[in-house]
């Protein structure tokens, strides 16, 4: 995330934490459910002082965010969902695995090394479990739960997480709309950070009521 958090740094202050058993964060025995990782953020919040805030969230981190602005609807002022998964026609681990495949030849290199450096940090059984979680949890149908302003982003390139998914979520959320940024794949936040900044600027610095299911594309020159 932290491509992207340089280019909104100027902006707002911006926090881009571990949630535990991932990254540099403690690594409980246990292997958390998402509904956990939600309290375990809402938990981090109060030991920094942040009453309320913004959230971006790529794939997994999604499913996060939706399940804290449900447990915790009180801490979220709007929401991003980058790449949101699980698409609910292709829940099983091996189509997911055959998408991460799909998507290689459009990421930068080095994300490869970021995210290998990522899992060993946790472990492979840490992985696997915390996928078996995530193709388990039901966006769709929690997002029709979510009243606060949320924007869903997508690049053309995400063969993870199908177009048809993306704005039927989108449609789906009371308050959302779509961003679509073209040529990007599932790690815009690491790839395309300044094309994502252009369409999250807007959103996260508005003030007034945001129409539902807008569709935005970012400017060609917005790379």
């Amino acid at each position: 995330m932290i491509p992207l958090a340089r280019q909104l740094a100027p902006y707002r202050r911006v926090y881009a934490p571990d949630l535990p058993g991932f990254g540099l964060s403690e690594k409980p025995r246990r292997v958390l459910t998402v509904r956990e990782l939600a309290d375990a953020l809402a938990a981090w919040m109060d030991a920094i002082g942040i009453d309320r805030a913004a959230f971006i969230g790529n794939s997994l981190g999604c499913e996060v965010l939706v399940e804290l602005a449900l447990a915790h609807p009180q801490r979220v002022d709007r929401l991003v969902l980058q790449g949101p998964t699980p698409d609910p026609e292709s829940r099983g681990l091996v189509r997911q695995a055959v998408g991460f495949f799909a998507i290689a030849p459009f990421e930068r290199w080095s994300l490869a090394w970021v995210a290998l450096a990522d899992y060993a940090r946790g472990g492979i059984r840490r992985y696997i479990l915390t996928l078996r979680s995530m193709v388990g949890n039901r966006i769709g149908e929690k997002v029709l739960r979510v009243t606060q302003p949320t924007l869903v982003v997508w690049g053309t390139r995400d063969y993870i997480v199908p177009y048809a998914f993306v704005t039927s979520l989108a449609a789906a959320l009371p308050r959302g709309r779509l961003a679509v940024i073209p040529g990007a794949a599932h790690g815009i936040n690491y790839s395309h950070p300044k094309a994502f900044a252009a369409v999250l600027l807007p959103f996260l610095l508005a003030t007034g009521e945001m129409p539902a299911a807008q569709s935005l594309t970012p400017a060609p020159g917005a790379r």
